[in-house]
């Protein structure tokens, strides 16, 4: 099939790979210019070079709803449009120009986790798996008729890299799939169910703020969904910050107040979690490796000179 590709960063070149490799004819390529921000910074495989190395014309925007772009499309005269990872809203009157309409791949089990970072967001919420989503496009971020669906499973020795990594490994082949569903004729898809769709932001340095108010559990989910090379969750000691690059639930439970270094266990301090911390019943947070402002990295026991400090979510001078 004739398939105009919407695409950007990793994701977007992955799949816009995986079509061509299919077989498929690309006759336009439309991309996103480079970024400047942090998560843009890390998984930056370029389309645009894609283009250029395969000799497909390339349009560059950051959004699509110009007339150059739709005579373009009219102009492909695609069967099809896949979009993986653009990053803002396409209008009907651009993604229903080819006759089989747009198929999207989200890194997510939609309805949930529509938007932004899902596959983080899923971590920090505990989620027992993550998975890729292509549906057909309608004009809501992310809600269309469901085509394909596949997931995998999370388990607590996962970190982010290790569920990008499984998920980005599913892009190709659920777009071919995907494609040859729709070349074969079928329309029969399901819609969302959308009483359990829910919808998320970009992540800033602000959602990497760890409250230690929150339960063990979370903030573990936190620093594991942060790792590198994702901006890391951190918090202050004193009016230091402090990365943590590792962590994990302790098996007993850490009474007294959230934040506070309590004892150490081997290279790692345990630190007091959860709002309801006093009655001594939570389990409390094992912080193992941190690094510092100047790019130290240093095992928590090495760090902390004594016991009896607090960690908090702000800086805060000295009492």
């Amino acid at each position: 099939m004739r398939v105009v590709a919407f695409g950007y960063m990793t994701w977007g070149r992955r799949t816009i790979e995986a079509v061509l490799d299919a077989g498929h004819e690309v006759p336009l390529i439309v991309t996103h210019p480079d970024g400047d921000s942090a998560y843009e910074k890390i998984f930056n495989e370029s389309v645009a070079e894609l283009a250029a190395d395969r000799g497909i014309p390339l349009l560059v925007r950051n959004r699509a709803e110009d007339d150059e772009v739709k005579a373009a499309i009219t102009a492909a005269d695609a069967d099809v449009m896949v979009v993986s990872n653009w990053r803002t809203w396409l209008p009907p009157e651009v993604y229903s120009i080819p006759r089989l309409g747009t198929l999207n791949v989200h890194d997510a089990l939609l309805p949930a986790y529509a938007g932004f970072a899902p596959l983080n967001w899923a971590l920090i919420n505990d989620e027992p798996e993550v998975g890729v989503t292509a549906h057909m496009m309608n004009p809501e971020f992310d809600a269309g008729d469901v085509v394909l669906q596949r997931a995998t499973q999370i388990t607590d020795d996962d970190t982010i890299v290790e569920l990008f990594d499984r998920t980005l490994a599913m892009f190709g082949p659920i777009t071919v799939d995907g494609l040859a569903l729709l070349e074969s004729g079928r329309t029969d898809w399901p819609a969302q169910d959308r009483r359990a769709a829910s919808y998320f932001h970009r992540r800033t340095a602000e959602e990497n703020r760890i409250d230690w108010t929150w339960p063990a559990r979370d903030v573990f989910n936190l620093v594991r969904a942060q790792v590198d090379p994702y901006p890391n969750a951190y918090c202050y000691r004193g009016t230091e910050r402090i990365r943590i690059l590792s962590a994990s639930v302790t098996d007993d439970a850490i009474g007294g107040t959230p934040g506070r270094v309590v004892i150490r266990r081997g290279s790692s301090v345990v630190i007091v979690a959860g709002a309801d911390a006093r009655r001594g019943h939570n389990r409390g947070v094992l912080i193992h490796r941190v690094r510092l402002d100047d790019g130290r990295e240093i095992d928590a026991a090495d760090y902390f000179p004594r016991m009896g400090e607090y960690l908090t979510a702000h800086p805060r001078d000295a009492d």
